[in-house]
């Protein structure tokens, strides 16, 4: 297995350094400056007008809807502009209908469903020309015909989730999947039959059947990454990288981990790179292998090898694990083929990831495992290795196997996997999911969502999780959607009442989400996402601190810092070290609750925070 360079923590992990400092600090900000700086950079209304609007109604009808709804509240509207805007939004509204009707009509139902929630966002129901679920079983079934039997299975139980597939619709996938030599995925199809009808012998024969790892370790290999030679104090030396990965498709597709093959796509690379897996030991030859697509905030990665593998892996009948599950840990650590190892799941929803949490497992993983299956005593697939820390032997991480489903369909479409963007960090507190940030240049900067309110609905749904895992939700909702589409946000106050309704169209999440705002933002709202810190002006006097904290975020490193509200502080020392994603801030605190002490904090945090929407 391949670990990070750095020990990986989580940001609400790490504790900050404690440095005594006798001095003050002498602040010479006024009050309007300091407000100022704390006010959200409103950058982008100023660019648009009226007919601008008009220019994008006909072609893109979607950002058309979307810059309305900024003049709106830019702007306002009243008299002839508020008549106008009426019109436009109008015409905007009646182009998505009629490009959901020609994508119906052109059988791209890929399109079809996202314009049809698009379509759902403003509240529109388009019964006429189906539903995304109607859309979603026509593309699964057209995927399969086309011999792309991945995505369709992928397809299908999207379709089945939003709406329970019928018996014939059920046979017909557990036909399929029992010809694709597929065990796991026919046993979701005949279980989906069997709660609409009597499914044959001879299919469920085969459904119910079960793999042993002995079958299982058939479908894992080794990636090799070829890097040529590194010279260390004068000698040259192999640079290779040893991962694991696994079949998914009988085509030869292969899921891994993306920083397994980054060099491989990643354009800031500068030297060799060459990939290819061996299927058994060391004397085995060698199968060229490229890759197809990537996500990396997910740290997945899709490669393909033209090989038929003698076992595939489901990624339909995968398994949501709990606590104390036993689980089977499938790859080739230090080079080591075939090597299955055991364990149980140790925890789950570490926050690590810039989307979603991870499982913690106690399976003995090591460098070389990265990429490699984590599977259940069943055989259902439950997670893919992707990092541990060295120094703690037991303390391992894979990528939920959900999270792998929801991101294939974007993989499998080829180079990096695009995912939507608000531009909202958000922390679970006990109002819900409270907005702390509205990151500049984003769609909810330009909707002019306020920070400090909470999230009530998104397109219409109103969510609830168990504590912890409410921002996990949030993400699952947007993770479906594609930049471009339209997104209906509600916001509330604390007490649970809606509070302002906005549509947005969701723009391209960056790589670094925070970092891409840290260099258009003051340091002192920058506090907010990284830290946990909401900060507060106070009356500029002589060696006094700026700031007051107005609040510090549960479960946050300020929060861990020991940072209380109405500390006063100043910051300094504020940087971005984008080439490894930290930031380091500085800053002199005044512990009210101890008496008079200033000290300094440095603390550490991640620019790719996994609280953002």
């Amino acid at each position: 297995m391949l670990n990070h360079e750095k020990p990986i923590r989580s940001p609400n992990r790490w504790l900050p350094l404690l440095l005594p400092l006798g001095l003050s600090f002498f602040s010479c900000l006024s009050l309007e400056t300091q407000e100022k700086r704390l006010s959200p950079p409103w950058k982008t209304a100023e660019e648009y007008r009226l007919e601008d609007i008009r220019r994008y109604v006909e072609p893109s009808p979607a950002q058309a809807i979307h810059l309305i709804g900024m003049f709106r509240s830019r702007f306002g509207a009243s008299g002839d502009d508020a008549a106008e805007l009426e019109s436009l939004e109008a015409r905007a509204v009646e182009n998505l209908r009629e490009a959901q009707a020609r994508a119906v009509a052109e059988e791209r139902w890929d399109d079809a469903a996202s314009l049809t929630r698009s379509l759902g966002a403003l509240g529109i129901l388009v019964e006429n020309t189906g539903m995304e679920a109607d859309f979603v079983l026509a593309e699964a079934k057209k995927l399969l015909r086309e011999g792309n039997t991945l995505s369709g299975f992928l397809a299908a139980v999207r379709s089945h989730n939003m709406r329970p597939l019928g018996f014939e619709d059920s046979l017909f996938f557990l036909n399929e999947a029992v010809r694709a030599r597929q065990r796991r995925t026919a046993a979701f199809f005949l279980a989906a039959g069997q709660a609409a009808g009597t499914v044959p012998e001879e299919l469920q024969v085969y459904a119910q059947g079960r793999d042993s790892p002995q079958d299982m370790i058939k479908g894992v290999v080794t990636v090799i990454i070829d890097r040529g030679i590194r010279i260390e104090r004068g000698r040259g030396i192999p640079d290779r990288v040893l991962g694991s990965a696994f079949f998914v498709d009988s085509s030869g597709l292969l899921i891994t981990n993306y920083h397994v093959i980054a060099s491989e796509v990643d354009p800031k690379y500068e030297g060799f790179s060459r990939m290819t897996i061996r299927l058994g030991d060391s004397t085995s030859s060698r199968i060229p292998a490229r890759v197809i697509g990537w996500d990396k905030a997910l740290d997945l990665a899709l490669i393909k090898a033209e090989f038929s593998p003698e076992y595939v892996f489901s990624v339909v009948d995968r398994v949501i694990p709990q606590v104390g599950d036993s689980v089977l840990a499938i790859g080739s650590p230090g080079g080591l083929e075939k090597t299955v190892t055991m364990g149980i799941v140790s925890a789950l929803s570490r926050r690590f990831l810039q989307i979603g949490d991870v499982i913690q497992i106690d399976a003995a993983v090591n460098h070389g495992n990265s990429g490699g299956p984590v599977v259940d005593t069943s055989g259902r697939l439950v997670g893919i290795v992707f990092a541990g820390i060295d120094q703690y032997q037991g303390l391992n991480f894979a990528v939920p196997a959900e999270r792998l489903a929801a991101a294939l369909p974007a993989m499998v479409k080829g180079g990096k996997a695009e995912r939507p963007w608000l531009g909202l960090t958000v922390a679970e507190t006990g109002g819900g999911a409270e907005i702390i940030y509205t990151a500049p240049l984003t769609p909810a900067s330009d909707q002019q969502i306020p920070e400090g309110a909470y999230i009530g609905t998104i397109n219409s749904r109103r969510i609830q999780a168990p504590q912890g895992l409410l921002i996990p939700a949030l993400q699952d909702i947007l993770f479906q959607a594609r930049p471009g589409e339209l997104v209906a946000l509600e916001t509330a106050g604390r007490d649970g009442t809606l509070q302002g309704r906005y549509i947005l169209m969701t723009a391209p999440r960056p790589e670094l989400p925070l970092a891409e705002a840290a260099r258009l933002d003051s340091r002192e709202r920058m506090a907010a996402p990284l830290f946990g810190l909401v900060l507060a002006p106070t009356v500029g006097k002589s060696f006094s601190p700026s700031y007051l904290v107005k609040k510090v975020v549960r479960g946050s490193i300020a929060d861990e810092a020991g940072l209380s509200e109405e500390d006063p502080v100043s910051i300094r020392g504020f940087r971005v070290e984008e080439k490894d994603g930290y930031v380091l801030m500085e800053i002199n605190v005044k512990k009210r609750r101890t008496g008079y002490m200033e000290t300094t904090m440095q603390l550490p945090a991640l620019l790719d925070s996994p609280d953002t929407l």
